[in-house]
């Protein structure tokens, strides 16, 4: 038996997981099926990855694995920085934007 994690969110800023026993040569559609107790195509638009890099639901499973199903991004990360850099202006922002009162420049 291997012992794997199946982990999901179904709303933003909520994960879920469940720890499963399988059998060993078990697929990550195996690991899925039995997580979640419902057809393929309930879970269309996510995406399947192990510790973090993307894989096919035919990939093989070993002990400790963590299956994660994401969402796709809706921002563009670099998109929302620049966003957030025009908002709060460029003395806010930065490696020494909070400085002590009285502190030197750079500091």
């Amino acid at each position: 038996m291997i012992h794997v994690s199946v982990v999901w969110s179904s709303l933003p800023g909520q994960a879920r997981e469940r720890v499963l026993a399988l059998p060993e040569g078990s697929r990550v559609s195996d690991a899925l099926a039995q997580a979640f107790d419902q057809a393929p195509g309930d879970r269309e638009g996510l995406r399947t990855s192990v510790w973090g890099r993307a894989c096919a639901e035919d990939a093989p499973l070993r002990d400790g694995d963590r299956v994660e199903l994401t969402r796709g991004l809706r921002v563009d990360p670099k998109l929302a920085r620049r966003e957030r850099f025009s908002r709060q202006g460029s003395r806010g922002a930065g490696l020494f934007s909070k400085r002590r009162p009285g502190a030197k420049p750079g500091y």
